[in-house]
């Protein structure tokens, strides 16, 4: 009967689909994302770190207190010399390497799949939250273990008690395990799926703005720009969405912090409340916005950078040849 009426059955039907969507899939921006993220973190890793103790001390624990950015740097490199500036640099080389790999990977996958394939037609706002807000919840579940890794490692201080310290990101990953099992490795994963959010703002600010000054010099969307213009994009999208989602970074740091604990999220909001105020919610965010801006611009920098000479190759190499 299927065959008399042209019909297709539900399982050809699913396969024609996963072949159409895997035709939108490119290696590329798993690459140039990967790249791009290892290179800003190894950058920056020190500023990530001073972000960190900033956002999780709360005035109650006895956790070290900073008087300054640059205070944090003397203190830190007084106490813990200089390999101190780079702890947990390799679960954040790890973690910010695959995050912006697969973010990329994902991002452009859906958004290709939504053109179908015709990557010069312009797609609104809401299409561009709704692709990196898929991308971010996959890639924060694939990735949510190494940056529980990377935040106790950056909180090791120089006094650190021993059950609670750690000889690397693997002695790291098998004590997370052997006290809290595999929940252990999903701490703070509620504020980040609250912050998928940060992400799908950051990549919609930045897409609206390239494609209005693409369609304001009348260029295809897929032209490459200038330095400056991805310099400039990626810095006030990234401004925008830290601005608008930063606590939950504050939330996430105390949640995944191996020397005090909170009952949960809602716990933990209520305590910085009642605690520190509204100003303890962007506690970090001068550290922070010095370290995320620099590392925005040169992540999107390499990224565009890279992804557009690989692809540009893989289209030549794809042309036929001439007889």
């Amino acid at each position: 009967m299927t065959a008399l009426t042209g019909d297709k059955s539900p399982v050809t039907l699913l396969k024609e689909k996963e072949v159409k969507f895997l035709e939108h899939v490119k290696y590329e921006h798993l690459i140039a994302g990967t790249t791009a993220g290892t290179v800003a973190t190894l950058i920056l890793h020190p500023l990530d770190l001073v972000k960190i103790r900033f956002a999780i001390h709360d005035g109650i624990h006895g956790t070290p207190k900073y008087s300054s950015i640059a205070n944090a740097f003397v203190t830190i490199h007084r106490s813990e010399g200089f390999q101190g500036l780079y702890k947990g640099v390799k679960p954040n080389i790890c973690g910010a390497g695959a995050s912006w790999g697969l973010y990329f990977f994902f991002y452009n996958s859906i958004k290709n799949f939504i053109q179908g394939g015709n990557v010069n037609k312009p797609l609104g706002a809401g299409y561009h939250l709704l692709a990196a807000s898929q991308a971010g919840f996959t890639t924060l579940l694939l990735t949510n273990p190494i940056w529980v890794v990377k935040t106790r490692l950056c909180l090791q201080f120089s006094n650190t008690d021993k059950p609670n310290s750690y000889n690397g990101m693997l002695d790291c990953l098998a004590k997370i395990y052997k006290t809290s099992g595999l929940k252990g490795y999903y701490k703070g994963l509620v504020p980040g799926i609250f912050g998928v959010s940060h992400g799908a703002v950051q990549f919609m600010a930045y897409e609206e703005m390239k494609n209005n000054y693409q369609h304001y010099y009348d260029l295809p969307i897929s032209q490459k720009l200038g330095t400056l213009e991805y310099l400039t994009f990626s810095a006030s999208s990234k401004l925008i969405a830290v601005l608008v989602t930063y606590p939950y970074q504050v939330v996430r740091a105390r949640l995944q912090n191996q020397h005090y604990s909170y009952k949960g999220s809602l716990d933990c909001l209520k305590k910085i409340a009642k605690h520190e105020g509204w100003k303890g919610f962007y506690k970090g965010l001068g550290t922070n916005l010095i370290r995320v801006i620099p590392a925005t611009m040169i992540t999107f920098l390499v990224y565009e950078n890279i992804s557009h000479l690989l692809l540009t190759r893989k289209n030549s190499n794809d042309k036929p040849s001439e007889p």
